[in-house]
């Protein structure tokens, strides 16, 4: 829960400065709001580190079952970096690129659920037969 206040508060904290700098030195604002973004983006690494962890143990409950689930975890992986990357092209005033990452982004994720909607279409054909 504090990792949580503590991210919360450097966020706000940024957004104030980094308006602020707008006022006052807009040059600076941009990458003042990039090194927030940054930071804490390595909080929730840490929060990743854990969450990893634990994957490792279901992994190993799963047994060969196991690849399914980590289509899921690159699938989320994919939706949260192209989330931060379009977030600070869009604080950047660059909506169109934020589009071509968001774009990117949506296409991987399908590539991504391909393995395992081939999964679910051999089973109903195993069902049917």
């Amino acid at each position: 829960m504090t990792e949580i206040i503590k991210v919360a508060l450097i966020g706000i904290i940024g957004v104030l400065a980094a308006n602020w700098f707008k006022a006052n030195k807009a040059e600076y604002s941009g990458l003042f709001i990039v090194g927030i973004g940054f930071m804490i983006f390595g909080f929730a690494f840490r929060q990743v580190a854990l969450f990893l962890e634990q994957f490792a143990g279901i992994t190993t409950l799963l047994g060969e079952n196991a690849g399914y689930l980590n289509s899921l975890l690159k699938v989320v992986g994919i939706t949260y970096i192209c989330e931060f990357a379009a977030s600070l092209c869009k604080d950047s005033g660059c909506q169109t690129m934020a589009g071509q990452i968001e774009i990117l982004g949506k296409l991987s994720v399908v590539m991504a659920g391909l393995p395992i909607l081939l999964a679910v279409i051999e089973q109903i054909q195993g069902l049917i037969r």
